[in-house]
């Protein structure tokens, strides 16, 4: 074992423990997968990632990124977070606009925007309507009739994620989800008035269990992606995440001078740092 700089990173949100914290291993280099694996499921967070050498030229600095179960090419608020910690711990891009990490799913551009962080959204690896049985039985493990479903579609970005879009974020924040072996991502639009637009929740398996995740950027990533494409939204917009576990996580989706003439969306959020210091791995 050595010691190896370490961060808890709190993302999607400016005030600590009200968004999503992911785990930093900042000095990643020379450990196995293994190791990795067994670090990532001793922290009990929805994420642990390790930040590595780069293998291509283009990037700052490579990220693996693992559930307390498995390895995901690609997570949003692990991005940030990481993004986050490195910087904050000496890393210099070689861009002073913007970092690009490396990862599973390739490389990712992170922009520096107004305080906040905020990645190039990924393209979609799986998209288009969700077949009957999927719905089926997404409806059943939330406890509501497909009639209640106003659109779905197959929205992942590495993950897994598929998205069902209910009328209000009322109906969203009502949700219990069952055991289900589906990754579930679900959307419903906040009153008039309110100043975000969408309400989102987050659930997926571990084990024989399903969890909710309090603040998702990956999933909100592919949200903004096929909602917008649907004409159901339009760019930018605010999404809020994480109330019904007592969070606050707020995630822009940014269009404008943040959307590239080929259509990227910037998902972006603060992040600040809860814990620093090292650990033995």
């Amino acid at each position: 074992m050595a010691s190896r700089r370490f961060q808890q990173v709190d993302v999607f949100t400016a005030e600590p423990y009200r968004g999503n914290p992911v785990a930093v291993v900042i000095d990643g280099d020379g450990l196995t997968t293994a190791e990795m694996q067994r670090f990532a499921h001793w922290t009990n967070l929805s994420e642990t990632t390790f930040v590595i050498a780069p293998a291509s030229r283009e990037a700052d600095y490579g990220l693996r990124i693992f559930t307390t179960t498995e390895e995901l090419p690609f997570a949003g608020h692990p991005t940030l977070g990481s993004c986050h910690a490195w910087l904050s711990s000496g890393g210099v891009p070689h861009d002073a606009d913007e970092v690009v990490q490396e990862c599973g799913a390739g490389l990712v551009r992170i922009r520096r925007d107004e305080g906040r962080l905020a990645f190039a959204a990924p393209p979609l690896l799986r998209s288009g309507a969700l077949d009957d049985a999927t719905l089926s039985a997404a409806c059943t493990a939330l406890g509501i009739g497909t009639d209640r479903v106003v659109d779905s579609a197959w929205i992942d970005n590495g993950p897994g994620w598929l998205g069902l879009l209910l009328s209000s974020a009322d109906e969203v924040l009502a949700l219990r989800c069952a055991a289900t072996p589906l990754k579930i991502g679900v959307a419903g639009r906040h009153p008039v008035g309110h100043d975000a637009a969408l309400e989102v929740r987050a659930f997926y398996p571990a084990g024989d269990a399903t969890f909710e995740d309090p603040v998702t950027g990956s999933l909100n990533a592919s949200l903004a992606q096929w909602l917008t494409a649907a004409g159901h939204i339009a760019l930018p917009y605010t999404a809020t995440q994480g109330a019904a576990l007592g969070r606050a996580g707020r995630i822009r989706l940014d269009g404008g001078s943040n959307t590239t003439a080929d259509g990227t969306i910037w998902v972006g959020g603060s992040t600040v740092t809860c814990i620093s210091g090292t650990v033995e791995v």
